[in-house]
């Protein structure tokens, strides 16, 4: 490599939780970079199917009532993966996002292997005394724009904090693009009984569910379905089988 990778995408997601096993994106903010120029931009919101949190909305900005018209994740993906093609990806702490596109692909049947750069872990090496490290500070350090806790906002600040990092750091060894590896197994739509019986649970027990049932998975279900009856009891033969 004779120079700083300058062919990728810099991605950035706000997402309802931090965990991907249990937690959904809300938002894709991603720029294409092409010989160290941006070439296009990627935004898009996604209903994650369920209520977000107070902490969520805080953070984000993003309400509820913001993504009810919003695409959902496997109408979205698809167009993410077309306009990321094969190029590496950057991002600040890119495994998190990385980690919740790759379960996404993988629940849709679909491939997402990629290399990535970390800009925060660049940020660690090189700027050890700095009083933190997190992107909105970095930015105040660089002097660069930053529109905070947007994905497209994050995202482009997060390329213009690479660009910055290539010039003042840069060598081979700690800006090469390394395999970015998160395991994860496919998650089926919840069954047909999981349904039937959180609406029972849900109708019984005058719940408002904060997850559509409809979007759930076997693995969200069943949570949820041990939830309820961990908080309620069992409901009785008769009542559950009419």
């Amino acid at each position: 490599m004779s120079g700083p990778v300058k062919d990728y995408v810099c991605l950035d997601l706000e997402t309802s939780g931090l965990y991907p096993k249990y937690d959904k994106i809300i938002e894709i903010g991603a720029v294409k970079v092409k010989n160290g120029q941006i070439t296009d931009r990627f935004r898009s919101l996604v209903n994650p199917g369920r209520k977000l949190t107070e902490i969520a909305t805080a953070i984000t900005g993003i309400h509820d009532g913001d993504l009810v018209s919003a695409p959902d994740i496997t109408e979205i993906l698809p167009s993410f993966l077309a306009f990321s093609e094969a190029l590496p990806l950057l991002g600040h702490s890119i495994l998190f996002d990385y980690s919740f596109i790759k379960k996404a692909a993988v629940n849709q049947g679909l491939s997402f292997e990629r290399e990535g750069i970390d800009t925060l872990k660049l940020a660690r090496k090189f700027l050890p005394d700095l009083e933190s490290r997190a992107l909105e500070n970095l930015c105040v350090h660089f002097h660069i724009p930053h529109t905070a806790h947007r994905a497209l906002g994050d995202a482009e600040a997060t390329q213009q904090l690479y660009v910055k990092l290539c010039e003042l750091f840069w060598n081979e060894k700690d800006f090469a693009p390394r395999q970015l590896v998160y395991k994860v197994k496919k998650e089926g739509p919840a069954s047909g009984a999981q349904k039937e019986r959180l609406y029972r649970l849900a109708a019984v027990h005058k719940l408002e569910l904060d997850a559509d049932i409809e979007k759930m998975t076997k693995n969200e279900a069943s949570r949820t379905i041990d939830k309820i009856l961990a908080q309620y009891g069992k409901l009785t033969e008769h009542v559950e089988k009419p």
